[in-house]
């Protein structure tokens, strides 16, 4: 065997080689990597391992590294994650380190689905977790797609929704912009309260069977333990808080725990396996032993701790106020800069409009001065058309008077001539009288010389007639007539059996410390944070409608169940407390 070992320890965000004697405990090995990281919340952590027989263990802190036969590698490999869980992060987690570690756990728990996470709480984490490590949103650094290396929402997530990665990263921006001035820390805190709410949070779940044989699942987190129904981890049935349970022990598959109430029975369940057992009654007296100390005042110790924590927090508090007035101050410059390069691009806009505007009323004074050219020449034109005009209404006048005085003369001529016809037309009248009666004269005459002519005639045909008395007279000829005539017409598309015989026990301690149950009287985040109950309203909505119901998992159709009978964690945790310790054990034995 060699000198030393090699070690390589990975925490949430780091990688540590070691170099270690062959003797060394598992204690040591832990010291070593606290002081190296600067933890001192040592009691919530452990090293976590995979054996020689392939199972994944955790370090034991009184036996030698090398005796709990790791797995061979070189390095040997180890894991620094958390064990225990605390009831209220913000009043328990004193370090940033030890924030730090918890928000990265529980982050890729939440991602991998180890614990069940709600789509619109997994959304308004991802924005925490965003803020926790790139700080507040800046539009010119944080540009389109600055999220599309990130992993921040569980699988089951994206595919239970319609939404584009480019769509994921606007719902996320906009609640990353919300969180304007939140200190990375900060947010880191805000992620767990929010994830400390959820059902699954720091429970570790092993499958039991009760006396009856039915299939069941043993749920151990900080408060007690939980039993649940196999098909349903969000839900427990039956819970029995640490401070009514006295002793802890197992004998192979079977557990007893003891009841303070000596009234009730032995509470027993059955567990498959040995080293399932070892590491049920590990989490048992190390949630117990914490549960305990939380209820009692605090060491000297932590109380040290915590005033150092605050005595940090202020400095930074302070360093950040200062910052973010140095920052307020330089934003305020660079705005009155931006205002001064705005108005000046105003006054640059308005001087080039001003020269637009000179040059346009010059081309118009131009164009007027050419126009005023025109109407002058056109105004002579007209003047001496008028004159003109006038010359030719002179004689126009003239014309006429010539005119009249001609018409006058006309007249007076007319008149004279006039009379003179009158004169005329009265001797006409009187010659046509004379002319009459001469005519009538000589048509009496001619009347007379007819009737002469006539009877000259007669006496003639008289003497014919005597002289001609044997010719007939001739026949006259007929009339002949004609007649004519006119005429007219027309036309239209989703190993152990070498210590099966021993038993394995654990007292647990109650005296000393304040039992008065204060987790029964919590209440969920969302519900005494009014501004995050409409956060969670609002992105819950909005998730709704691109939703695929198809692809819901078992996990979301009792999540739904709980909302819509009003029930969350601590509801839950009251409702299944209800009654004495023996009611609650009797009920464990019929499931």
């Amino acid at each position: 065997m060699p000198k030393t070992v090699n070690v390589r320890v990975t925490t949430m965000d780091a990688e540590l080689e070691f170099s270690f004697h062959p003797n060394t405990t598992g204690k040591q090995l832990f010291d070593q990597v606290a002081r190296t990281i600067g933890l001192r919340e040592i009691w919530y952590f452990g090293l976590q391992f995979v054996d020689a027989k392939g199972f994944l263990t955790w370090l034991n802190s009184e036996k030698k590294v090398m005796a709990q036969e790791p797995k061979k590698e070189t390095p040997l490999l180890f894991k620094l994650k958390a064990k225990f869980y605390p009831e209220d992060v913000t009043e328990e987690l004193i370090q940033d380190v030890t924030r730090r570690l918890f928000f990265l756990q529980v982050k890729e728990d939440i991602l991998e689905s180890n614990v069940y996470c709600p789509p619109e709480s997994a959304v308004l984490l991802a924005s925490y977790a965003i803020q926790a490590k790139y700080g507040d949103y800046n539009r010119s650094e944080h540009q389109r797609g600055y999220l599309t290396s990130e992993r921040l929402l569980p699988k089951r997530v994206l595919e239970q929704h319609k939404l584009s990665n480019d769509q994921w990263e606007e719902r996320i921006q906009v609640w990353h912009e919300e969180h304007r001035y939140m200190l990375k820390e900060e947010a880191m805190i805000e992620y767990l309260k929010i994830a400390q709410d959820l059902e699954m949070y720091g429970v570790n779940y092993f499958e039991i069977k009760n006396k009856k044989g039915s299939d069941l699942l043993l749920g151990v987190d900080a408060l007690g333990l939980n039993i649940y129904e196999k098909q349903n981890k969000l839900t427990p049935k039956i819970g029995f808080p640490w401070s009514e349970i006295r002793n802890i022990s197992f004998n192979d598959k079977k557990f007893i725990i003891k009841p303070i109430d000596k009234k009730a029975t032995d509470f027993i369940f059955y567990a498959p396996r040995l080293r399932v057992n070892k590491r049920i009654l590990q989490l048992c007296m190390g949630n117990h032993e914490l549960y305990m100390r939380r209820r009692k005042t605090d060491t000297i110790e932590v109380q040290q701790m915590k005033a150092q924590a605050k005595e940090e927090r202020m400095q930074k508090k302070m360093e950040r106020d200062q910052l973010e007035s140095e920052k307020k101050r330089r934003e305020a410059m660079e705005k009155e800069r931006e205002n001064m390069e705005r108005e000046k691009q105003d006054m640059m806009l308005k001087l080039y409009e001003y020269e637009e505007t000179t040059k346009r009323a010059e081309r118009d004074l131009a164009e007027q001065l050419e126009r005023a050219m025109r109407l002058e020449e056109e105004r002579r034109r007209v003047e001496q058309e008028a004159a003109r005009l006038e010359a030719e209404r002179m004689e126009a006048i003239i014309a006429k008077e010539e005119l009249a005085r001609q018409a006058e003369d006309q007249l007076r001529s007319q008149e004279h001539l006039a009379a003179e016809l009158a004169e005329y037309t009265t001797k006409l009248l009187l010659l046509e009288e004379a002319k009459r009666e001469k005519e009538e004269e000589a048509e009496s005459w001619h009347s007379k010389a007819n009737e002469v002519e006539e009877s000259l005639m007669k006496t003639k045909e008289e003497l014919l007639i005597v002289k001609s008395s044997s010719i007939a007279p001739p026949a006259a000829a007929p009339a002949s007539s004609s007649s004519s005539s006119s005429s007219s017409s027309d036309e239209e598309s989703d190993h152990e059996h070498s210590e099966e015989n021993s038993t394995y026990s654990a007292e647990l301690p109650t005296q000393g410390f304040n039992d008065h149950r204060m987790e029964e009287e919590r209440i969920t985040e969302a519900e005494k944070n009014k501004r995050l109950q409409r956060q969670l309203l609002a992105l819950s909505s909005e998730l709704a409608g691109a939703q695929q119901d198809s692809k819901k998992t078992q996990m979301d159709l009792l999540h739904a169940d709980n909302v819509r009978a009003g029930r969350d964690k601590y509801k839950t945790l009251r409702q299944i407390r209800m009654g004495n310790t023996k009611q609650r054990i009797d009920e464990f034995e019929a499931l």
